[in-house]
Order: C-alpha cells, then sequence, then structure tokens
C-alpha cells in the first residue's frame, strides 16, 4: 500500500518561494528550507528530489501566477491597450508587504544563476512566454484597430516587459508613493499614446 504524503505539497512550494524570492537561490540552506517547509531534509528530497528541481518548481509556480494574472486582465478588458495601461498604473500600489519582495522573481534569480547553468534556461524560458503573452495583447490590438498595422508588436511587447520589471525593482526602492504613481502614470500614458490618432 502507498505511503500518503505528510506534507501539503502547494503549501511547501509557497514556502520554498517565499524564502528563494527572498534569499536567492545559492544563500538558501538545506536547513533554512528544512525551517520554512517543517520537512526534514530526507523528506524534502523525497517530495522534490533535489534543491534544484525545489528551486525548479517554485519558478514555475511563480511564472504560471504571473502569466495566469496578465493574461486574466487582457481577457476580461475589451481593450488591450486599456488593459495594459490599467496593469502599469495598478504597479504603483506594488508593496513589500503585499508579498516577499517587490522586485521580480524571475528577474532576481536571472541576475543570480550564472551563464550555462539549466535554470537560466528555465528563467529565460518564462520571461519569453510573459514576453509572447504581451505580444499576443498587442496583436490583438492591431486586430482590433486600436492601433496602427504598422505597429510591431514584438518591439512593442519588449518594451512593455521592461516598464513591468522596471517598475518592479523600482518599486523596490521608491520610498515616495507619489513618486511611484507618477512613474507609473507616465508610462501608461506613454503605451496610450500607440493609439491611432485618426
Amino acid at each position: 500500500m502507498a505511503r500518503t504524503a505528510s506534507y501539503d505539497r502547494d503549501t511547501a512550494l509557497d514556502a520554498a518561494m517565499t524564502l528563494f524570492w527572498v534569499n536567492g537561490y545559492h544563500a538558501t540552506s538545506l536547513k533554512d528550507l528544512e525551517q520554512a517547509l517543517q520537512m526534514r531534509p530526507g523528506s524534502i528530497y523525497a517530495a522534490f528530489h533535489s534543491k534544484e528541481a525545489l528551486f525548479h518548481a517554485t519558478i514555475d509556480r511563480y511564472a504560471a501566477r504571473m502569466a495566469a494574472n496578465l493574461q486574466t486582465m487582457i481577457d476580461e478588458t475589451p481593450s488591450p491597450i486599456a488593459a495594459l495601461q490599467s496593469h502599469l498604473r495598478d504597479l504603483a500600489d506594488i508593496a513589500p508587504c503585499d508579498r516577499p519582495s517587490t522586485a521580480c522573481m524571475l528577474v532576481k534569480s536571472l541576475l543570480e544563476v550564472s551563464s550555462g547553468n539549466a535554470l537560466r534556461e528555465v528563467i529565460l524560458g518564462h520571461l519569453d512566454r510573459i514576453e509572447g503573452l504581451l505580444t499576443r495583447a498587442v496583436s490583438r490590438a492591431i486586430e482590433l484597430g486600436e492601433i496602427p498595422t504598422s505597429s510591431d508588436p514584438s518591439r512593442i511587447a519588449r518594451r512593455l516587459q521592461t516598464y513591468i520589471f522596471g517598475l518592479k525593482i523600482q518599486a523596490q526602492r521608491e520610498t515616495d508613493p507619489g513618486r511611484m504613481r507618477d512613474l507609473c502614470t507616465d508610462l501608461a500614458e506613454e503605451i496610450g499614446r500607440l493609439r491611432r490618432t485618426a
């Protein structure tokens, strides 16, 4: 008879994700994971196989949530450009109390994991998927006639992704909520200027 797992996988992954997000991959020790997950080393390895595999799972979890939230917002707003503007404006409300860090876990991890490491390819793959989602939103805006057909969806998506991740990093250092709101509004208005004027 198979043994029933004595841990909740979702709870364990969320705890590990928070730890990796705050400390980074290399600075997170097995002892840290034991305490955060409330699991013994043998149980951690039995459940997740290795620290690297656990980190991989948390990165997948983080990226899936980010993509789902962005996709939902785009799908629920008739105007793709308005949805993207709204997302940029909403980044003004990021606060450390809402999450382990205002900075994006994908970006923090990319800066830490060295070239040639398999984990780096995982992170880059997730960033590519987010960019693809943004590209599809811009392409839809072109199809709906919101922005000119001469617009380059991929180029605009790269700019949007830079804005989104840049604002998350800025939120890490900005202490004045008004200045943060102004910055988010400025970038949202810039995207709004892509709309047809005629």
